[in-house]
Order: C-alpha cells, then sequence, then structure tokens
C-alpha cells in the first residue's frame, strides 16, 4: 500500500481529498496519510469528515515562503524530505493555493514521488494586468511538463494527475460519445460550444478588503478560480469531433471582464446600506476608497470568445462565461467566514450547448438551489440541490436511426456510468479521480487509462493564460485578442512564446 502525504490541508482537502484517502485504506488502496501546511494556517492534528465517520490527519507544520521562489527554500525542503524519509511516502496530493503548485510538484517528481494535483496547474499575481505574467502560465506548463518527462526517464512508473473532476463525469462522458458518433458517421467536428458557470458567493464591498477568497486580491479571480475546469472540460470535448484536416491549431481569444470597481458600479456602498441594516455601521470604507484600494484586484466576472482554428480556417466558435456575482441564497449581512468554500450563499449554475453542424445539438444543464433542511419531493428536479440533465437532438430527418430528442437525467446518467460507482455529480465525480489515481499506484490501471494525466492538459493551460493575455493585454492598452498555438504537443515552447509576443 502506498503511504500518502497531502500538501495543504485546508477546507478543500478536508472536503475532498482526506475522504477519499480515507475510502482507500478502507479499501486496501492507501497505507498512512499525512498532511503538510504553513505556521498558523492549521493545527498539528487536523479533524475531517470520512465515510465512516470523523478522523484525523497529523501535520507538520512549515514556515511560510514566498511563492515567487523557483524552489522551496532549504528549510522547507529540508522538512519535507523528513516527513518523506520519516513516513516512508509514496505519493503527494497538492493542495495549496494554486501559486505554490510549481514547487510543490517539482519538488516531489525530483525524489520520484507521483503527484495527484489540484486546478489550476499555476497562476501568478497580477496576471489579469501584467502580459509576462498572463503568459507564465503557460510557460508553467511547459516547464512542468518537462520535468515530468525528465522523472519519467529515472522513476518509469511515475505518475502526475490533474483533479479535473468533469472528466470523470458521466454526463461529460457521454456527451463526449454523442460529439464521437456523430462525428464517425458525417465527419463533422463541433462547430459552437457556449458554457456557463455562476458560483453566486455574495460578497459585500467591505468584505472585497476584509475577506481574502481564491486570489482575488491577488489580480486573478474567476478565471482562476473555478474557470480551469471550463478551459480544461471544453477542449476535451472537442478533441472527440477532430479528424484528419480538421485538428485544431490555433486559437483567438477575447475576455470581457468585470472587476471590482465595475461590480461597486453595479451595487454599491449606499445600495448595500439600503438592503442590509447595519452594514453602514460596519463597513469602515467608502466607496472611493474601495474603488482605489481594489484597483489592482482580479476579475469578478468573465465572458470569454473564443475562435478555434485549423489551418487558419474557423472549425469551432465558443465562449466560456464565468460569473461570480451572480445568483446567490446568502441573506445575511454576517459573512460565512469559517466555510467561504462553500458557503456564503453560494450556489452553482453550469451549462454547456454545443452543436456538431447541422446534424446534433447537445444541452447540459445543472440548475441548483441549496438545501434549506426541507423535505423535498424530488431533489433531481430543476432549482433541486441534485438537478443535472441532458438533452440530445440528431437530426432524424438526415439519419433514420438517429432518434431525434433523447433526454438523460440524474438516473439515466448513473445507470449508464462505468463499473465503478458514479453519481452525476461534482462530488462522486472527485472521488473518481482520485481512485483512478489509487488505482493507477496499486497496479490495478495502466498509464493509458488515465483520464487526467499531465500530458493532457496544455490545452487547458493554454485557454487560461490566453484569457489572461487577452485581459492584461487591454489593461496595457494592446490588442484585446490574444492568438495562441492550440496544438496538443506544439513543436516547441518558444514558439508558443513568439506567437503571444506577436499579439501584444
Amino acid at each position: 500500500m502506498n503511504n500518502f502525504l497531502v500538501v495543504g490541508v485546508g477546507p478543500h482537502a478536508r472536503r475532498s481529498h482526506l475522504p477519499a484517502l480515507a475510502a482507500g485504506q478502507s479499501a486496501g488502496l492507501v497505507g498512512t496519510v499525512c498532511g503538510v501546511d504553513l505556521l498558523g494556517a492549521t493545527d498539528v492534528l487536523v479533524p475531517y469528515d470520512a465515510d465512516d465517520g470523523p478522523r484525523s490527519v497529523p501535520v507538520t507544520l512549515i514556515e511560510p515562503f514566498d511563492s515567487r521562489v523557483p524552489a522551496l527554500p532549504e528549510a522547507v525542503r529540508r522538512a519535507l524530505d523528513a516527513v518523506v524519509e520519516r513516513r516512508g511516502i509514496d505519493a503527494v496530493v497538492v493542495s495549496t493555493e494554486p501559486a505554490y503548485h510549481m514547487v510543490y510538484v517539482r519538488w516531489a517528481l525530483e525524489r520520484g514521488l507521483s503527484v495527484l494535483l489540484d486546478k489550476p496547474l499555476s497562476v501568478h499575481a497580477g496576471c489579469s494586468v501584467n502580459p509576462e505574467k498572463a503568459e507564465a502560465i503557460l510557460t508553467d506548463f511547459d516547464i512542468l511538463l518537462e520535468c515530468y518527462r525528465n522523472a519519467r526517464r529515472r522513476f518509469p512508473q511515475i505518475m502526475v494527475s490533474v483533479q479535473s473532476q468533469r472528466r470523470y463525469h458521466p454526463a461529460f462522458w457521454r456527451m463526449r460519445q454523442c460529439i464521437a458518433e456523430v462525428t464517425a458517421e458525417t465527419n463533422c467536428p463541433v462547430t459552437s460550444v457556449q458554457s456557463f458557470h455562476s458560483d453566486g458567493q455574495w460578497r459585500l464591498p467591505d468584505e472585497l478588503l476584509d475577506i481574502s477568497y481564491h486570489g482575488f486580491d491577488q489580480g486573478h479571480g474567476k478565471a482562476a478560480h473555478s474557470g480551469y475546469h471550463f478551459f480544461d472540460i471544453v477542449p476535451w470535448l472537442l478533441q472527440a469531433g477532430e479528424t484528419h484536416g480538421k485538428h485544431l491549431d490555433a486559437v483567438d481569444i477575447h475576455a470581457h471582464v468585470s472587476r471590482p470597481a465595475d461590480f461597486l458600479a453595479q451595487l454599491g456602498v449606499q445600495d448595500h446600506e439600503r438592503l442590509f441594516p447595519g452594514f453602514a455601521a460596519r463597513n469602515p470604507y467608502t466607496e472611493g476608497e474601495l474603488r482605489a484600494a481594489t484597483r489592482l484586484f482580479g476579475e469578478v466576472d468573465a465572458f470569454i470568445s473564443m475562435a478555434y482554428k485549423s489551418s487558419g480556417r474557423t472549425i469551432t466558435l465558443g465562449t466560456i462565461n464565468l460569473v461570480h456575482n451572480g445568483f446567490s441564497q446568502r441573506g445575511s449581512l454576517t459573512p460565512a467566514h469559517a466555510s467561504l468554500y462553500k458557503g456564503n450563499g453560494r450556489v452553482r449554475h453550469e451549462s454547456h450547448i454545443i452543436m456538431q453542424g447541422p446534424f446534433q445539438a447537445l444541452h447540459f444543464h445543472s440548475l441548483q438551489t441549496l438545501h434549506d433542511g426541507t423535505p423535498s419531493t424530488d431533489p433531481y428536479a430543476p432549482g433541486r440541490e441534485r438537478h443535472v440533465q441532458v438533452h440530445v437532438f440528431r437530426n432524424s430527418a438526415f439519419h433514420p436511426g438517429w432518434s431525434k430528442y433523447a433526454s438523460l437525467n440524474f438516473g439515466t446518467l448513473t445507470a449508464s456510468s462505468d463499473s465503478q460507482v458514479a453519481l452525476p455529480t461534482q462530488e462522486s465525480s472527485r472521488r473518481r479521480a482520485t481512485w483512478e489515481f489509487l488505482e493507477y499506484l496499486a497496479g490495478r490501471r495502466t498509464r493509458d487509462a488515465m483520464s487526467s494525466e499531465l500530458t493532457s492538459h496544455r490545452r487547458g493551460a493554454t485557454l487560461m493564460a490566453g484569457a489572461y493575455l487577452s485581459m492584461a493585454q487591454q489593461w496595457i492598452g494592446a490588442s484585446p485578442v490574444s492568438q495562441l498555438d492550440f496544438r496538443t504537443t506544439p513543436e516547441s515552447a518558444p514558439a508558443v512564446r513568439t506567437r503571444m509576443e506577436a499579439a501584444r
């Protein structure tokens, strides 16, 4: 059995990684589990809820350090090496703030430790206002991929898997299958894709400064927080429709964003004073002070347009629209300090509309509300806490063997999944992502059967870098469009950087 080190034991790790590893222990796939985190961030023993009840994990505390360092500080490296030696660590889960991902993964690869890596792969402070910082997101991927290739030469069985859970979600598997089926019959790729995500965590004006949340105060925002899921899953779906002569090799990206100053124009200090009795007494900032203090903060909402091309021709038009200032179920003046990850009224609304020329249309919708404790006659209905549905339309007049319409709901999607227990929920899909990693380490799954190995993530990194490059170029008054190489294995990283530089 493999022993695990979890680097970063914050709310996400306690909610997802640690319970999944505990389940692995019960199944005989995981040996011991321990954690590492920063001094002041947690205690030496961290509690969490596993499937079989409350558990805790021992944590080694390390000194905080600057995320911009190219390698771990000597004292931190020695502390981690000591944990690896003392506890016989075989694999690492990297669940820190994304700005720290690079240094921890490179440290693990140098020691032959396999890695389960949270998304996004990396991010840089100020990337929404500084083009060089935006470009560095893609450069980071190329560096990390080269480190991984070098590590595989020394340690052939080493694995880096990225926890992009939508790749494990039965609804997305079914949509990918539908795309591949129609492409096989018609040679038609995906011709347009529209994606939307809203996580509606309402943060009041003073909380923009007083509550740090997922890097919004570091010059990046929604696109780096949950946006990577969509930068990843859209190319993953598009790939099912690519055929000879229609492989995507370039993408043009134009991002429109709202920033904190725009949020305050939409709903400002005086508006919140009217909405919440007591806000005026609590809030120490004028609207002018808030605008000045948040000037270099990251984006709140981002609507991003893409043109995916092959040999200069547009094959697919797309949008990825990411909303943080969206529908919420928060109704109180007091914020959920202890549960920003899932609290503060955060509600997920998600949709994808995929067109395959005149042959097929796919509509994915997950329109949920938070469970409030009241009895629900149908928790899977629209507007309920577990709603998910895929609508499949096909041109039966062209192909009589096709059904013109099918609706796939929670039950249908669950029944259509593979031999693993796979509910069409984000929680179940995250568990499956971890489980796949555990199976590989245990020798029960081959490399070719891995769904989310690092090598398959270049396009996602490209879209994220391109979105931020577009934002940053507009900030400095340059071209709003970034143009990037979109091949899965570009000839060289310098060629990509040259293209990015030419886009300014």
